[in-house]
């Protein structure tokens, strides 16, 4: 070991101050990823989102997420949490709700259940999205002629009819004798 080399011991104190699990709502985020790409994983949340947050709680987004201090974390967590009060609502994932009217921001499992909640009165109400989300549609306007085919194989299957003509022969076979 030369003079130059730090003791073992520091550099375990080194990775030892890092958080690998950072909790926002109820999502783990990986603390060893920047805090950008870290925000990423959480859902509901893109990288403009992510950048957004960053850039607002004053911490640089390539910094390591569990290398952070506590007090920034949950600045970045509060801001997560108020997003939709931070951003002009075009920027919200869920813009004037059905029943209340207010613009929010869903992230994590709140935003699968208000999605699954939306297409279900979607489907109750028989509207046209609905109804396509009913019968396994496309809903968008995407093309259906040539994609989007769920209905088994187009045109002939040879490898079928092969089978099937082989099945014949066998029978014939077994019944001559």
């Amino acid at each position: 070991m030369s003079a130059e080399d730090p003791p073992e011991d520091e550099e375990t104190e080194e990775e030892e101050d890092i958080r690998y699990f950072v909790r926002i709502g109820q999502t783990d985020l990986d603390g060893t990823k920047s805090v950008e790409r870290a925000l990423t994983d959480m859902n509901g949340i893109g990288t403009r989102a992510a950048r957004i947050i960053t850039e607002k709680a004053d911490v640089d987004r390539r910094a390591v997420f569990g290398k952070l201090e506590d007090d920034t974390i949950e600045d970045v967590v509060e801001l997560v949490e108020g997003y939709a009060d931070e951003v002009p609502d075009w920027m919200t994932n869920h813009q004037s709700d059905f029943f209340t009217g207010e613009t929010t921001h869903e992230v994590g499992n709140d935003l699968n259940l208000t999605r699954r909640q939306d297409i279900n009165r979607m489907k109750m109400i028989d509207s046209y999205r609905g109804v396509r989300h009913k019968r396994g549609q496309k809903v968008r306007g995407q093309r259906t002629k040539s994609t989007g085919r769920t209905e088994g194989t187009i045109g002939v299957n040879v490898e079928a009819i092969k089978e099937e003509q082989a099945e014949e022969a066998a029978e014939e076979e077994g019944g001559e004798e």
